[in-house]
């Protein structure tokens, strides 16, 4: 059985993406939760629905301290991790107009969305070098792409909160060094944008339900050994940087 740590996966797309991976029956899957008993209950729902290899990690991944206490507890728990699902995300306070947005928004932002998932994949690496095929998926968004915001013909074009897209942007980045530095391994290391989903994230605005916007992401996170690796995908396919 392959197992599977999700960041942020108390609620929302975190939370559908662990109930999908359990639903293929060959996965154990580690919610991670900054709150523990948010966690809990992520995990006690998903067992009354009839799933039993599933628990909770307490991880706080603006927190060193706390990445470093959460890899020394799975460490306990199982000899070597498969799938890092780097979910956890902030969308900062609104508006994030590039002329206004402050330092501390763009920081707060930065911390959870790009620093938080640098240390957490490095904490985890020693785990994931332990399996036969690791997998990494960051998860990321069509707002982080370049391509998309200088496309005047793109759908959300007038949409630019400056401290969200950049910390995706910077994340699609950092997919591609880490996929690079890893190229002669069996690891896969992709970003994907689950699209615009309806969760609290964005007050339920969004126009795809969370099982849509889970299905990439369970996608990438279970490629073969044949699969693509430092590409950003979506529903639709290859998305732009």
């Amino acid at each position: 059985m392959k197992t599977v740590l999700i960041t942020g996966a108390n609620k929302s797309i975190g939370f559908e993406t662990a109930r999908q991976l359990l639903a293929k029956g060959d996965y154990f899957v580690y919610i991670g939760s900054r709150d523990l008993a948010r966690g809990t209950e992520a995990v006690n729902q998903l067992k009354s629905e009839g799933f039993r290899d599933v628990d909770v990690l307490q991880l706080d991944v603006s927190n060193a301290q706390s990445i470093a206490q959460a890899a020394e507890t799975l460490q306990a728990k199982t000899p070597h991790l498969d799938v890092l699902i780097n979910n956890a995300g902030i969308p900062g306070v609104m508006p994030q107009e590039a002329s206004s947005v402050t330092q501390e928004n763009i920081r707060n932002v930065f911390d959870t969305n790009f620093f938080g998932v640098i240390e957490t994949t490095q904490a985890f690496l020693p785990m994931l070098n332990k399996s036969d095929a690791a997998r990494i998926v960051n998860v990321s968004s069509d707002l982080g792409s370049l391509g998309n915001h200088t496309n005047p013909e793109w759908r959300h074009f007038d949409v630019k909160p400056t401290a969200y897209c950049a910390s995706k942007t910077a994340l699609n980045a950092y997919t591609v060094m880490l996929a690079y530095e890893l190229r002669d391994t069996t690891f896969k290391v992709n970003s994907v944008n689950p699209g615009y989903t309806a969760t609290d994230f964005n007050n339920h605005t969004g126009y795809k339900t969370v099982e849509e916007g889970a299905q990439p992401i369970v996608t990438y996170a279970t490629i073969g050994n044949d699969g693509p690796t430092g590409k950003f995908f979506s529903a639709e396919g290859e998305s732009a940087w």
